[in-house]
């Protein structure tokens, strides 16, 4: 993958205008997956902008893009932040919003995050990748499978072995990284996915078609969207994320770095 510049931000993908709106090149797309403060809107901003902002509000489940050269070949990398998934109650069954099901059938590759920090998070994992395999019972499921927060050794409660193991167990590959201090391992692990997406024909050219559906539908409900994607139908794109918001958090965070690190220090008054 050509490296990356560092002149942007994150590129929203522009409404379509009518029912089709072919993107340039082939498009892969990924949904980032996992339970709730496990980093998933960390780990996406640090791998589209290099830069780590530790104060998100809510995920509302934003859809960004950005072109790089894969193979020689231009792709639009389309990634689905998603809200968070968990268990109902003591069971292995995983209880997610109906925009979590979308996005699932509409990816090509799956990115599951869960929190060296919490063994809970690591245990939605399995539940959660066999309900992707329910919405794909049929297809090759390329999956990277990150445990975030490998900064902070000292509250582990996942241990690296684990990952691999469970990485190995599903069929994908394993990251233990941290959105906090490293771009590198989030860089690197992103792009095996992307590559490998790219290997086994999981991007498409032509119109790309966004998870946006019915929201008021349930799991069982996933099944009749994917029919009538069949039959035809352009799903509607989500909404693009706002951008000058983001831009303004960016730079409060920025600039209060920047102010802290160069305040005075207080008197002492004796």
């Amino acid at each position: 993958i050509a490296p990356y510049s560092t002149n942007f931000l994150l590129v929203p993908i522009p409404e379509c205008p009518g029912p089709v709106c072919p993107p340039p090149g082939k498009a892969i797309k990924i949904v980032v997956l996992g339970a709730s403060g496990v980093g998933k809107t960390a780990l996406v901003v640090r791998f589209l902008t290099k830069r780590f902002i530790g104060d998100y509000e809510a995920n509302t489940g934003s859809l960004y893009s950005r072109q790089f050269t894969l193979d020689g070949e231009e792709i639009s990398l389309q990634v689905q932040d998603t809200p968070y998934v968990a268990l109902e109650g003591n069971s292995e069954v995983v209880v997610c919003q109906e925009q979590v099901n979308r996005s699932i059938y509409w990816a090509d590759g799956f990115v599951c995050v869960y929190s060296i920090t919490d063994l809970a998070s690591y245990r939605i994992i399995r539940p959660l990748y066999q309900h992707i395999r329910k919405i794909h019972p049929n297809a090759n499921i390329p999956l990277l499978l990150l445990g975030n927060k490998g900064d902070l050794l000292r509250a582990r409660q996942v241990s690296s072995e684990e990952g691999e193991q469970l990485a190995g167990e599903l069929g994908g590959s394993y990251s233990e990284v941290s959105a906090r201090e490293n771009f590198d391992s989030v860089n690197d692990a992103f792009q095996q996915l992307c590559q490998l997406v790219g290997r086994i024909g999981g991007g498409g050219s032509g119109p790309s078609v966004g998870p946006g559906a019915n929201a008021n539908a349930g799991i069982g409900a996933c099944s009749s969207v994917c029919v009538e994607k069949r039959r035809g139908l352009h799903l509607a794109r989500p909404k693009s994320p706002n951008m000058q918001d983001l831009k303004r958090r960016l730079k409060q965070a920025l600039s209060s770095k920047s102010r802290s690190a160069t305040a005075p220090a207080p008197a002492n008054n004796i």
